[in-house]
């Protein structure tokens, strides 16, 4: 007779969503010994698999089963936890109803921090440019010889690492290496890693956290419980705020000289293209072959967390110069009768799409569509109009978007088509007529129109590109 069947739980931990964070906290909160009980809204095949992987593994899983009181009333008994996935509003009515009756609704990467506290976090959040920093710093760490995970909002989930690495004998990493989204910070305000990391800061997920406030406030929260904060100075809505932080580092692509007085950077970049430290030089930034300003921000921040974690300098030169970049964003496809091909299915917001445009050259046949976020569309529009010779708009924002177009005056060729493959396909012709020496996906959009992700938007258009 087990433990449990000795002494029968009274309450339980209920995850909802059975997603991969979904399943990862299952599984990790399981082995914690505790009763799991899985609700899903969604019934499918891949989802009634999943739920008999997880009967299999003594996790009870129930599908069809939307977020509501009565599936709470439904269970055999009363939950003390319950786990959300991001996907989850956090200010869903039937979360604010389980918190008024004193049940603990956190989000999924709860679990993995509870169970990882002998590890250190370098957590890292941001706008845009996070998951290029993350998949840099971890690729700066395991260079220099250290174990650090990858994990969080990209890739593989926070509690999957924990339990493998954790729970399941595997060694323990040196570092954890964890992208943080908003939807994941506002559902897991006690994460203190000993690094944090911010990007940048443009509006953005208005829809779920209301105001630049309220979203600025969840992004900031991380990086006040760091131990270790490094900021990045040429963002200008967290350099607007230098004043309010009482300590902190400081990173810029630009010469020391040109920040406010008192901004005093850690990592900057010199007239002669050489990263600097306060120590002296460390070494040319064009180690990493990314295009663009923004990928020069990265690389400082990613640099600072190397610093911290005790990496040397030339380590860290030899790695960039051997980093492979992020798929999905600026990816590099293929060169085809002199035209590149570029995916930046990453870009789901007016400013990383405008991002991409100003580290290309034109002129460019841009694709762009999905389903629109709110955000201010001026720069997006004002790159478009300075490197497009035409723009194919696909999906749901396909009207939305011809209507900013034309009202901006935008003066080069505007297609509308149903989908990306047809997008595809008029951009191959229309490149070689209109002299473009290139072709970007940079939607602008999220993907929920027509994709499970920008993964799948992205994935799609490669296979579509490879295939020309």
């Amino acid at each position: 007779m087990s433990p449990n069947e000795a002494n029968p739980p009274l309450s339980c931990t209920v995850v909802v969503g059975l997603g991969r964070s979904g399943l990862g906290a299952a599984r990790l909160l399981h082995a914690r010994g505790e009763a799991v009980v899985v609700i899903e809204s969604g019934d499918s095949p891949e989802l009634r698999a999943r739920a008999a992987e997880l009967e299999n593994e003594a996790i009870a899983a129930r599908l069809g089963v939307p977020l509501s009181s009565e599936a709470f009333q439904a269970l055999p008994m009363p939950p003390s936890v319950v786990v959300v996935s991001p996907g989850i509003a956090w200010n869903h009515p039937v979360l604010e109803q389980l918190r008024g009756q004193g049940v603990q609704v956190q989000g999924e990467i709860v679990p993995a921090w509870q169970a990882s506290r002998d590890v250190p976090w370098i957590g890292i959040t941001g706008t845009n440019g996070k998951t290029t920093v993350t998949c840099l710093v971890h690729h700066l760490l395991e260079q220099g010889g250290k174990d650090a995970p990858l994990c969080g909002n990209v890739g593989i989930s926070a509690a999957e690492v924990v339990l493998q690495r954790r729970l399941e004998d595997g060694p323990r990493p040196d570092w954890l290496v964890v992208e943080l989204s908003s939807y994941q910070l506002e559902a897991a305000p006690a994460v203190a890693p000993a690094i944090g990391v911010w990007t940048t800061l443009t509006p953005d997920h208005l829809e779920r956290h209301g105001t630049l406030a309220a979203y600025r406030a969840i992004k900031r929260r991380l990086l006040e419980n760091a131990r270790i904060r490094i900021l990045n100075a040429d963002d200008p809505d967290i350099r607007r705020h230098a004043d309010t932080w009482d300590h902190a580092d400081w990173i810029t692509a630009g010469p020391r000289e040109a920040l406010p007085a008192g901004l005093d950077p850690l990592l900057w970049i010199d007239g002669h293209d050489m990263l600097q430290g306060r120590q002296g030089p460390l070494f040319p930034a064009s180690a990493l072959a990314m295009p663009g300003a923004h990928n020069r921000q990265n690389l400082l921040l990613a640099v600072a967390v190397g610093l911290h974690a005790g990496l040397e300098p030339a380590a860290m030169e030899a790695a960039c110069r051997c980093f492979p970049g992020v798929p999905h964003r600026l990816e590099r496809l293929r060169q085809l009768n002199g035209i590149t091909w570029f995916n930046d299915s990453k870009a789901t917001n007016y400013d990383a799409a405008e991002v991409a445009l100003r580290a290309l050259e034109g002129p460019l046949v841009v694709l762009a569509g999905g389903q629109s976020k709110q955000g201010d569309a001026a720069a997006w529009l004002g790159q478009l109009q300075a490197r497009a010779a035409a723009v194919v708009l696909y999906g749901a924002a396909r009207e939305e978007f011809t209507g900013l177009l034309l009202t901006s005056g935008f003066g080069g060729v505007v297609r509308q088509v149903e989908d990306l493959g047809a997008a595809v396909a008029l951009a191959a012709s229309l490149a070689p007529e209109l002299d473009c020496q290139g072709v970007l996906l940079s939607p602008a959009c999220a993907s929920f129109d027509q994709y499970t992700s920008f993964e799948a938007r992205g994935d799609h258009f490669r296979r579509l590109v490879l295939s020309l």
